[in-house]
Formats: structure tokens, C-alpha cells, sequence
């Protein structure tokens, strides 16, 4: 490494563990029985994806076998919580890994999530899991100052789910974007075009990753996911465009 690079931190490690002896690398199988019982569906082809998408360097023997660290596995345990618990495309989640390599300390992800760099320990499992959502409907209005009617008429046209007298994270995010368009005289009947759009660009997504979707190994579902959050991505960034497009239209 030369002088110029900063050196690379692996995510949950601090500087007290970098001062210790390295611990003695562990292969694959020992990884998934370290990962299984959090993340049962954890398999040899999924890390190696995750390392196909740059998000996990093990290092390798003469040999080439992968030899993981437990900043490795630490590492993937804080990368699959955020999949699981968040529903993060990987390129967010791998911006954020490279900026704490690289030494920096940012305070957010997107949505919102407010973590420090440290191993996905029981207290990180339950913050992340928290912010995933499932708040019940008085966690709901508080959350977003919404009245029983408005959440009423945002489930009765679609654009959030009931599921049981519980909220995820999106029927939180949607309340609180209609709280604030309400104020602009914008009502969620107004807001039915919206969700037609959404389902239209599923049913886009959907058609793109076919060949990917269909495949039944893990490490294809993978793909399929990233590459839907991806196309995700571009529509709605499309979507922005067209109607910032028009707005400055308004002017001329």
C-alpha cells in the first residue's frame, strides 16, 4: 500500500482489537455456522456474491482458499441486518462500508438510520430491526402527527397496508410525505395515481429481472433483488427529472 491510501479499516474493528494478534482465520463453513442461527438463510453463495459486489475482501492462501477474519464475519453480520432489517440496495450499503474504510465516520444512512461503525451486536440487531417498522397505529399517529382519518383513507385507497393493526417502515414514510401534502390542500384521493404508478413500475421491475428471478440458487435471488432495487433506482430518478422538467416549465 503506498503512502498516498489510507489504510482500510474492516467495519467492526476497533483500534484496541487491531493491536491484538490477528485471530485464527476461519473458512466458509465456520462463517455460516457463526451466521446461521441470525441468519438462517445464509449460504457459500451468497458471501461470495457479496464479495463479487465488493462489499467483503477476505484475504486468500497460497492456495487461493478464502481465509475470513472476525471483522469478516462481523462485517457481513452489520451488511446482512441492513438487508434484512432495511431493505438497503448493496451499492448504498457498500458506499457506506468504503467510507468507514477509508477512515471516516458517517452518521447516517439513507431513511434515516442513525448507527456509529461497531459489530452488530444485540443492541445494533434490535435498533435496526426497530427502525424496520411494525409500530402500531397510535406509534403511527404520533410519529407523524396523522389523524385516525387520514390513516383510515391511506389504507381504504392503497397507499399504505394494514397488516393487522401494524405499520412497517414505508406506511410510515408515506404518512408523513401525505401529513405534509395535506397541508398543500392534497388529499390522499388525490393521491391514487400514485399508486397505480407504483404498481406499474413492479410490474416493470418485475419483467426486467425475469431471467435472474426465475433461477432457484440463492446467489441469483440475490442478483435479482440488487438488480431490482437498482431499476428502482433509475425510475425514480427518471421520475424526478420529468416532473422537476415540467415545474421549471412553469417559468418560462
Amino acid at each position: 500500500m503506498s503512502p498516498a491510501q489510507p489504510a482500510r479499516r474492516q467495519i467492526g474493528r476497533s483500534s484496541a482489537e487491531d493491536s491484538q494478534p490477528p485471530p485464527e482465520a476461519l473458512n466458509i463453513g465456520q462463517v455460516l455456522a457463526q451466521l446461521n442461527a441470525d441468519f438462517p438463510q445464509i449460504t457459500a453463495s451468497k458471501i461470495r456474491f457479496l464479495e463479487e459486489k465488493g462489499l467483503l475482501s477476505p484475504q486468500r492462501t497460497p492456495a487461493g482458499y478464502r481465509k475470513y477474519s472476525i471483522a469478516d464475519v462481523e462485517r457481513l453480520r452489520f451488511i446482512l441486518a441492513l438487508q434484512r432489517d432495511q431493505y438497503l440496495p448493496l451499492k448504498v450499503i457498500r458506499d457506506y462500508l468504503d467510507a468507514i474504510d477509508r477512515g471516516e465516520r458517517p452518521e447516517h444512512l439513507p431513511g434515516g438510520i442513525s448507527i456509529s461503525p461497531r459489530m452488530v451486536s444485540d443492541e445494533l440487531a434490535t435498533e435496526l430491526s426497530g427502525r424496520a417498522g411494525n409500530l402500531t397505529l397510535d406509534e403511527l399517529k404520533a410519529e407523524t402527527n396523522a389523524g385516525s382519518a387520514l390513516i383510515q383513507e391511506l389504507v381504504s385507497f392503497g397507499l399504505i397496508s394494514d397488516d393487522d393493526g401494524r405499520y412497517d417502515d414505508y406506511a410510515l414514510k408515506v404518512t408523513k410525505a401525505c401529513v405534509e401534502l395535506q397541508e398543500h390542500g392534497i388529499e390522499p384521493r388525490h393521491l391514487r395515481p400514485f399508486r397505480a404508478a407504483a404498481d406499474r413500475e413492479i410490474s416493470l421491475v418485475e419483467t426486467a429481472i425475469t431471467p435472474l428471478a426465475s433461477r432457484k440458487d440463492v446467489a441469483s435471488r440475490a442478483r435479482a433483488t440488487d438488480t431490482a432495487h437498482q431499476i428502482s433506482e433509475i425510475c425514480l430518478s427518471l421520475h424526478s427529472a420529468l416532473v422537476h422538467g415540467q415545474i421549471a416549465r412553469m417559468d418560462r
